[in-house]
């Protein structure tokens, strides 16, 4: 076992906090999505400050800042960087109340080291360095790159955006493999709304990771569906915050392209998403 403190080397261990980051009040809004993509929510909530003084940094000089890795579970958290921090006067409570620098200590490990946690920290979850060791902190796995975890099976995808296009720039081979394998129906949901879209894979080439590809990439993101294409040139940030991609049925790579179509129109129909989803080019 690797401990903690094999890989943190700290001398002045009363200068430094942990923040152990799970989401942003929102169990929609895990921080682990934020660090991954780089988002500026990812400073926000590195940078958040309450009037309570266990959840800021009191008269801390840096913070070893982490996010919790939901797909292994909630007692593992991925590290997020060292970061230099200053108050920012006059004080101000309840949003961004510092001033965040990366440091470049640490650097290899950032989006690459997990750590878990043999007890659960509950609500400490922005605490002293000495304090965190006392929750046995070990490094659990350090990453080639950052990754989703194991593909889930079929049935249990779903994933964001964001998290789709992680897989694809990472070149995940688990997921790959499982996506190429096959052909199938699957569903796109718009959660700023509920809207849904039925979409198909089908051809002879890659199954649903070749069509899924299209949607990841950002100079595309429509699949060229018509109405994805009217609201990518009005607000593409709602195709990358909001849709969420869910496989229906999966089907062998010799399954006829008829077959599948036939299928796409079925659960288009129990859906109902030509007359109130996105199956329409009057989509908004």
């Amino acid at each position: 076992m690797i401990k903690f403190e094999d890989i943190f080397k700290i001398d002045n261990k009363n200068e430094v906090k942990i923040k152990l980051n799970m989401n942003a009040g929102n169990s929609d809004e895990p921080a682990l999505d934020f660090l991954l993509a780089e988002s500026v929510r990812w400073i926000e909530m590195v940078a958040w400050k309450e009037k309570s003084p266990q959840n800021n940094y009191s008269d801390a000089k840096y913070v070893l800042a982490f996010a919790q890795y939901y797909p292994y579970g909630k007692e593992y958290y991925m590290f997020g960087g060292l970061y230099k921090i200053e108050k920012k006067l006059p004080e101000v409570f309840g949003k961004e109340g510092y001033s965040i620098y990366l440091q470049s200590e640490f650097e290899q490990y950032r989006k690459r080291l997990i750590i878990r946690l043999k007890k659960p920290v509950g609500q400490n979850y922005n605490i002293y360095y000495d304090t965190l060791i006392k929750y046995e902190p070990e490094i659990y796995e350090i990453l080639p790159s950052a990754r989703l975890g194991k593909f889930p099976g079929y049935s249990s995808v779903c994933l964001t955006h964001r998290q789709l296009q992680l897989i694809y720039k990472n070149d995940e081979p688990e997921w790959k493999n499982a996506l190429s394998s096959v052909k199938g129906v699957y569903c796109i949901t718009d959660t700023s709304n509920g809207q849904l879209y039925i979409g198909s894979a089908y051809g002879d080439y890659a199954g649903i990771w070749q069509r899924w590809e299209q949607y990841a990439n950002v100079n595309n993101l429509t699949g060229g569906n018509k109405s994805f294409e009217d609201l990518k040139k009005s607000d593409s940030d709602r195709i990358i915050n909001n849709f969420t991609y869910s496989i229906l049925e999966i089907f062998d790579p010799k399954t006829s392209d008829e077959d599948i179509i036939h299928r796409e129109e079925h659960w288009k129909k129990v859906f109902k998403t030509v007359e109130f989803g996105m199956n329409n080019a009057r989509y908004k």
